[in-house]
């Protein structure tokens, strides 16, 4: 219960100074007045504490005009005086048992980022949106971690099973390894991407789940719901707080990802990480449900940046042209084959309706079933009514020309 006093200090009442407890960048500089300012500036370069990214050895020597094994002495012996002072426990011992509650909570193991993001939402700076204070604050986070907790924490680095990740140092993975397989297995079967809600209900009926399920957290108290964030879609954030453990399974596994989208599903799929521009149209339009304008699709691919190319209109205008999966269905207007459009003329979808119906139809009808299978104006509609060729009027309802 103590634990949990802390984060609620923390969380409910945002007492200054139980804030300053959980804020990385407060702890550090605290703790770096016992260095020397060459100490200092080469622990700040190597790990990326002034936001410009992690220096090498090199470098800093040049900066220092001292030899990169040099340099690598320095860091050793900087890192191993703050280990040893007197102090330290007094500064990281609120943080130490935060982040000790939050991997206990979650199974043992939790995905770097996916830890760091949540701990970044807890400390001061987690109120702020920008975005460089926050990597600045992950950095600072991540040497806490491995360098100054690495007694309690352990980084994972070269799992086969696992990204880059934190673990509790006694945490056994084989439980954990035995029902990520199975979920993979599972999945692949399935052969379609699914919602969050949806993979951990399929994750709840294997087999190994139910055989290692008394090795996860049964009770969980820490409340994480009210930090977590998502950018480009929704997630029920009491879901994933009062499923912690398999969550972070899943955030973890090195072959399940989620897409842009929310959606899981095997790592290298491409509706789940897509390779071509084809491969971004299709998961574009089929997240957007409904039919979108060439350029429009463009301007989304480049807003949900699925990598660093950029899309063009004119490439994306090519791509649905020459693809049968895409059906034009307006001016400019593309959907998908699979949701039942078909390629074809204003004339040929009415046609197309007439022969369904098998009898004449009156012409409000015609523009009503023909809306449903592209978006053209009325008046199109009527105008396609015209062709002789196509059709006739009689007692006015229209019918199928069968010359």
């Amino acid at each position: 219960m103590d634990n949990v006093s802390i984060l609620d200090q923390i969380i409910d009442n945002q007492k200054a100074e139980e804030v300053a407890k959980l804020d990385a960048v407060e702890i550090i500089n605290n703790l770096f007045g016992e260095l020397s300012e060459r100490e200092r500036d080469v622990l700040i370069r190597r790990y990326g504490l002034h936001g410009s990214g992690k220096e090498t050895l090199e470098s800093i020597g040049s900066a220092h005009q001292l030899t990169r094994e040099r340099i690598r002495q320095i860091e050793s012996s900087s890192v191993k005086k703050l280990q040893q002072l007197d102090n330290l426990e007094e500064y990281i011992k609120t943080l130490k048992k935060v982040i000790f509650q939050m991997l206990e909570e979650h199974g043992g193991l939790m995905e770097k980022e996916y830890l760091l993001d949540i701990l970044v939402g807890f400390s001061v700076n987690g109120f702020d949106s920008d975005e460089a204070k926050e990597l600045i604050h992950k950095n600072y986070l991540n040497f806490l971690i491995t360098k100054l907790l690495h007694k309690e924490f352990e980084e994972l680095m070269s799992s086969k099973h696992f990204k880059e990740s934190y673990k509790l140092k006694y945490q056994e993975l084989t439980h954990l390894e035995d029902i990520l397989q199975a979920l993979i297995t599972a999945v692949k079967d399935t052969k379609r991407v699914h919602k969050t809600d949806e993979l951990l209900k399929l994750l709840m009926e294997l087999d190994a789940y139910q055989t290692h399920k008394d090795k996860l957290p049964s009770e969980a108290s820490l409340d994480i719901a009210k930090v977590l964030k998502f950018e480009l879609f929704e997630e029920d954030p009491n879901l994933i707080n009062n499923n912690k453990a398999l969550y972070s399974l899943l955030r973890a596994a090195k072959k399940i990802e989620q897409n842009k989208f929310g959606h899981w599903g095997i790592h290298n799929w491409r509706e789940i990480m897509p390779k071509t521009i084809n491969d971004k149209i299709y998961i574009v339009l089929k997240n957007h449900s409904k039919p979108i304008h060439f350029a429009d699709i463009a301007d989304m691919i480049n807003k949900i940046g699925f990598d660093s190319k950029k899309a063009n209109a004119a490439t994306v205008h090519n791509e649905l042209i020459l693809d049968d999966k895409y059906v034009l269905v307006g001016r400019g207007l593309y959907g998908l084959k699979e949701w039942g459009y078909k390629k074809g003329t204003v004339a040929d979808v009415i046609a197309e309706i007439l022969e369904q119906k098998a009898e004449a139809m009156h012409r409000d009808d015609i523009i009503e079933e023909v809306l449903k299978k592209r978006m053209v104006k009325k008046a199109t509609i009527i105008l396609a009514l015209m062709n002789k060729d196509k059709f006739f009027k009689e007692k006015g309802l229209y019918q199928l020309n069968s010359k």
